[in-house]
């Protein structure tokens, strides 16, 4: 987390554009299966490790520094050290009325932090005109970081198509951190997280909509993992 911050802080200082993918086993595996989106995860600023098996996996392979940078806890993390910045922060994403409820309470956790805007699109593809009125709202408010909560893949794709057309520094895509801090929906306790389940707590408390997810990519993921380890998982290209 210390070092994704300070990363975060350089591109901010000297006013560069990246957006950052949090990547959990969900998004490897659209990753696999999907080469543009591949690709935009390749070419992303940072990508971190959002769930205990890739940080597992990266500490098999010898990267024992690497820890776990969950998009809820970057949320935080992000707003509490802006405090002694002063950075300006967007949020884009969520049903209607998250964004301002998640901008809500992140002031009144976090006294004094500045919110540029919120904003949270229709559920549909937006026409030319109106993502160019989206993007002129985000650059009038002149903030430093825009938090995107979309769902991936859709975040992933909104964030590589316009982090050269918004005069933010840092876009973020942070996904269910929206409704976390909403207080929308539960989160799972620290000692599950650290456990490598959160998966099967969200399973449970939203199984119509994440059942079909782990329960398809999660062994998908864990026979590619033996495959690679055996040293007979063929290399896909970015």
């Amino acid at each position: 987390m210390a070092m994704a911050l300070d990363v975060l802080t350089g591109w901010i200082e000297n006013r560069q554009s990246h957006y950052v993918c949090v990547r959990d086993v969900h998004g490897i595996m659209q990753s696999w299966d999907d080469p543009a989106l591949r690709l935009i995860h390749n070419n992303a600023g940072m990508v971190t490790p959002d769930g205990m098996p890739l940080v597992w996996l990266s500490r098999l392979y010898g990267h024992k520094h690497v820890q776990r940078v969950y998009g809820p806890d970057l949320l935080l993390a992000t707003c509490a050290r802006s405090m002694k910045h002063g950075w300006r922060h967007f949020f884009y994403g969520g049903k209607a009325g998250v964004a301002d409820l998640l901008a809500q309470r992140l002031t009144a956790r976090f006294p004094g932090l500045q919110v540029a805007g919120t904003y949270s699109p229709p559920f549909r593809p937006l026409s030319a005109e109106e993502d160019e009125e989206v993007v002129n709202k985000i650059n009038a408010a002149n903030p430093d970081v825009v938090w995107v909560g979309l769902s991936t893949p859709k975040q992933e794709r909104w964030m590589h198509a316009h982090v050269h057309r918004l005069s933010a520094s840092v876009l973020l895509g942070v996904g269910a951190a929206f409704d976390f801090h909403a207080g929308l929906k539960p989160q799972a306790p620290p000692w599950i997280q650290q456990s490598g389940m959160e998966w099967l707590f969200r399973m449970l408390t939203e199984p119509r909509r994440l059942g079909k997810r782990y329960l398809y990519n999660n062994p998908r993921f864990v026979g590619l993992m033996v495959l690679q380890l055996l040293g007979l998982l063929p290399i896909k290209q970015p």
